[in-house]
């Protein structure tokens, strides 16, 4: 598979949806941009991050760049490696003593940590051509209706899952990632299928 360097274009408040940002990434040789929807808490880590503002007190991910530096552990690059059901996966790829290591992350987590080790942010080619967009015109006007538009393709597609036809074990799978998004409807509806089969 073929990987594409991204870039971070810009981060936009979606009005329409309460505490939802489009995060809008942009190949770097290319015209194609990357729109993910993300929340209002995981927007400011990025945002905090880009700006390199000072805070008081650690947050989650300067405290995880604390730790690598301590142990000598070091960030190569984050890579969105996967696209199902309108959600992004994502993982961290860190090296520690000549040994190479990949670990699963939220895609928001993976960003809000690749811009504090600054690290070059990949796609592979099939995400690219199943989620990427060009933009016309002025990419500030038209983010917000990105923003709109992803999360209601996101909605659809959570939405025309039959969670009758998978297995217990996928189905376990599916309500994990759906906690560790944050999307606890969409948890619930799979706890009630797999508390039918019991």
């Amino acid at each position: 598979m073929k990987k594409i360097e991204l870039e971070i274009a810009q981060i936009s408040h979606s009005i329409a949806h309460t505490n939802s940002f489009a995060l809008l990434l942009v190949e770097k040789k290319g015209v194609r941009r990357l729109p993910i929807v993300i929340g209002g808490f995981e927007a400011q880590a990025i945002a905090i991050g880009m700006e390199k503002v000072p805070q008081s007190r650690p947050q989650t991910h300067d405290l995880f760049k604390s730790i690598f530096d301590q142990f000598s552990l070091n960030m190569v690059e984050i890579i969105i490696n996967n696209l199902a059901e309108g959600v992004f996966f994502a993982k961290l790829v860190c090296e520690s003593n000549g040994n190479r290591v990949e670990i699963d992350s939220r895609t928001s987590d993976a960003i809000a940590l690749a811009v504090r080790f600054e690290v070059p942010i990949y796609t592979y080619d099939f995400i690219m051509d199943q989620a990427g967009i060009i933009l016309e015109g002025n990419v500030n006007a038209d983010a917000d209706k990105v923003a709109d538009d992803v999360e209601e393709e996101t909605d659809k597609a959570a939405s025309n899952v039959d969670y009758a036809k998978l297995s217990p074990k996928e189905l376990q799978e599916l309500m994990q990632k759906a906690i560790d998004g944050e999307d606890y409807e969409k948890a619930a509806r799979i706890r009630d299928e797999l508390n039918k089969r019991k």
